[in-house]
């Protein structure tokens, strides 16, 4: 069993896993697509999803178990993700390695995620019994909650817990201090890479959204409703196209306008006669385009931009390679350093929930003693 990816007449991609014939698994099938065009999900999270779940089916394979009866020894899943060689030699059908080595609780715990929500799917649609939710989770009840987190009314809430978890300690993302986001600048020898570095510390975009800018999407006048754009000010807008190539599209379903300042505007002009020098990019929409290798004038794909941060990390001398979720982290942290509130900092990076926000509020020790001597200063006035 491995993943492999569909791609449909109407041009939208989702992953699905076939076995070595090319057989296609009715239930994986049936819920990945359910996650793709029935819940809209990224192509990249049915990707990873599929790879999950292929995994889950070689163990069942492996140790001749039925997936539907095998959920019962989920235990010896977890084990055989930690310990066999199996997991990380998998390879997809286009004959690239899967990207999960599993060796990780929290990579595991991502596996155990998938194949939990498969087994959901498979139960509501009638390709699995009921009872295999029972060796998936464990029903406990909200009586010993602080009272304020209890349901409302006089009955009970039922909590349903993951049976199968391992421990993992707690991870924070380390952002991209200001100096190194400075000493990619300087390291950059093209006006479209600053405008990459820019667009990821400066605007926040994730690298899916910066890879699928198109011209249209980039409005950089004061007054843009001559465009048929209510938006005031320099934007940009993040949306969302099924037919983006090569994953290159906004992660949320919701498009939002994303204000730029004067060095964003800056990079995007020096970048327009940089690009204009290519013949093979006149027909192109995509902003960021191939322009230093071949196929010239075609979109660059989003893992380029990791590329071109790792080319610059190394050229600028830094201890480590910077991410572009690094500097979308830093971009976060800087507008909570510059008073910004949380609401806008989740506007701005376009998540739907505070939840999504909070993993980004990982202030620095600088801001923290700002915010202790304001503490220090405001008692002193009184």
């Amino acid at each position: 069993m491995r993943a492999f990816v569909v791609c449909l007449p109407s041009g939208v991609r989702y992953w699905t896993v076939v076995d070595e014939q090319l057989r296609v698994h009715p239930a994986a099938d049936a819920f990945l697509q359910h996650l793709r065009l029935g819940a809209g999900r990224a192509e990249g999270t049915t990707q990873a999803y599929a790879t999950a779940v292929a995994l889950y089916l070689v163990w069942c394979g492996q140790a001749q178990d039925d997936w539907r009866e095998a959920v019962d020894r989920l235990g010896g899943f977890m084990l055989w993700l930690r310990h066999a060689p199996g997991p990380s030699t998998l390879r997809r059908m286009d004959g690239e390695p899967v990207a999960l080595v599993v060796r990780q609780p929290r990579r595991i715990n991502a596996v155990l995620v998938a194949v939990r929500e498969f087994f959901k799917h498979a139960v509501a649609v009638g390709l699995a019994p009921s009872s295999v939710l029972a060796g998936l989770y464990e029903v406990g009840d909200d009586r010993w909650l602080p009272a304020e987190l209890r349901a409302e009314g006089m009955g009970l809430r039922h909590i349903a817990r993951p049976r199968h978890r391992l421990s993992v300690g707690e991870r924070q993302v380390v952002r991209a201090s200001d100096e190194e986001a400075l000493a990619l600048l300087h390291a950059c020898r093209s006006a479209r890479d600053r405008l990459i570095v820019l667009l990821l510390a400066r605007a926040g975009l994730r690298r899916g959204e910066v890879a699928g800018l198109r011209r249209a999407d980039v409005h950089l006048a004061l007054d843009s409703t001559g465009a048929g754009c209510q938006v005031p000010g320099e934007h940009v807008h993040v949306v969302r196209r099924e037919e983006s190539p090569r994953g290159a599209w906004a992660k949320s379903g919701r498009s939002r306008a994303v204000p730029v300042d004067f060095l964003l505007v800056q990079a995007f002009d020096a970048y327009a006669w940089e690009r204009q020098a290519c013949q093979q990019a006149e027909g192109c929409d995509f902003v960021l385009v191939n322009l230093f290798r071949a196929p010239l004038g075609v979109p660059m794909r989003p893992g380029a931009l990791n590329e071109v941060l790792a080319a610059l990390s190394r050229r600028a001398g830094l201890d480590r390679q910077i991410h572009p979720h690094q500097l979308r982290h830093a971009f976060a942290d800087n507008v909570l350093a510059a008073g910004g509130t949380v609401d806008e900092v989740q506007a701005l990076l376009g998540h739907a929930s505070p939840a999504s926000t909070q993993p980004y509020l990982n202030p620095s020790t600088e801001r923290l003693r700002t915010a202790v001597e304001r503490v220090a200063r405001t008692q002193a006035v009184r």
